[in-house]
């Protein structure tokens, strides 16, 4: 092993090369959480993991509380499971909520603010109602509380960040907020030793070969807590040390047996380029900045062949139909008929049909 097979063998690891599991919840717990600003892409990075699934496999568990959108990490959107979502946030929001407080001064939010938007909410959001965005400001505006500026995104961040709201269902496109103890059941607080062990062994079980580095920008611990959360797990996996790195896996990805050809087309955001701090392993460098043009933060679809990101793609539906655009970073022959299984999966997933498909 050495680090050109670390890309192929995390495919493994995260259920893109061989899925295990029917249903959504279960690829979402495997996976600890999993990146989700962009709704759509979560979807099939969700689904591309899930034996069978359709994009109303994924809804449905998200409708019916399996699986839950909030802010459990790093200030940014994850899905979780549902049973996990209020013991990563009693975790993982404080230090959180902490580096916002200077964003918190300059839009003028402090805890007087939070308080009367948190009873103007509950109000709101009482008997199981869902509300859109534009809803919850709407709520708050009639309180009193002005969402300008950003303020009221920063608002409903805090306040789920607190465990008192998460994501409910979609309504068409549009994403609803729900009083998060009338949507989940009850779920016991965990001691913190034990929210450190279940954080660190799905980590390195989905996403290992991976390093304390990695570990560290995945959860947004401080360094000692992440190296006091490998002690805790560190007989369910094995260490190997390469190029002066020490990664972290379980001892059956040493046995696996590299599947050459396989072609893999994952959404922007997907765990395999966000579950790490050094994305070099699965993509030559040169090639970074058109994965995230102009360093935005926004990252694109990409090809992944072998373990190693070779292009990118783009997909338009137009009247129920798909057409996607290929565009390598080097020229690949006959890369539509090579990924014709991924795309007939793709199109299944969402219930389309592709009918075109353009290599630039």
């Amino acid at each position: 092993m050495d680090l050109k097979d670390i890309g192929f063998l995390r495919l493994h690891s995260q259920l893109v090369t061989c899925q295990q599991f029917t249903s959504p919840e279960k690829v979402v717990d495997y996976m600890g959480a999993m990146q989700a600003q962009d709704f759509s892409g979560a979807l099939w990075s969700i689904g591309l993991r899930t034996k069978g699934a359709t994009v109303k496999t994924v809804e449905k568990a998200i409708s019916d509380g399996k699986i839950v959108r909030s802010w459990p990490m790093r200030g940014t959107l994850h899905f979780v499971a549902s049973e996990n979502l209020r013991w990563m946030i009693d975790l993982l929001a404080p230090r959180i909520i902490a580096g916002s407080a200077g964003r918190y001064k300059q839009l003028g939010l402090d805890e007087a603010v939070f308080l009367k938007s948190l009873k103007s909410l509950e109000k709101a959001l009482a008997d199981g109602r869902q509300l859109t965005r534009n809803e919850m400001y709407t709520s708050l505006e009639q309180a009193g509380i002005s969402c300008s500026e950003q303020r009221g995104i920063h608002i409903i961040g805090h306040l789920a960040q607190l465990g008192y709201i998460c994501h409910g269902s979609h309504i068409g496109k549009q994403a609803t907020y729900v009083w998060l103890d009338n949507w989940l059941p009850y779920v016991a607080p965990i001691p913190r030793e034990e929210a450190l062990r279940r954080l660190a062994l799905s980590y390195f079980k989905s996403h290992g070969p991976a390093t304390l580095k990695d570990f560290i920008w995945w959860t947004g611990l401080k360094v000692s807590e992440a190296k006091e959360a490998i002690q805790l797990v560190r007989d369910n996996f094995i260490e190997k040390q390469i190029d002066g790195h020490t990664f972290w896996m379980v001892p059956e990805l040493l046995e696996l047996k590299r599947n050459k050809g396989s072609i893999n087309l994952l959404p922007g955001f997907d765990e395999f380029m966000l579950g790490y701090t050094d994305r070099t392993l699965m993509v030559e460098p040169k090639y970074l900045p058109s994965i995230v043009p102009g360093n935005n933060g926004m990252f694109m679809s990409t090809i992944v062949i072998n373990g190693r990101v070779e292009g990118l793609w783009k997909r338009t539906i137009i009247k129920n139909k798909i057409e996607v655009k290929f565009d390598p970073f080097q020229v690949s022959a006959n890369l539509d008929k090579r990924a014709k299984k991924e795309l007939d999966r793709y199109a299944a997933f969402w219930g389309e049909k592709v009918v075109q498909i353009q290599t630039i």
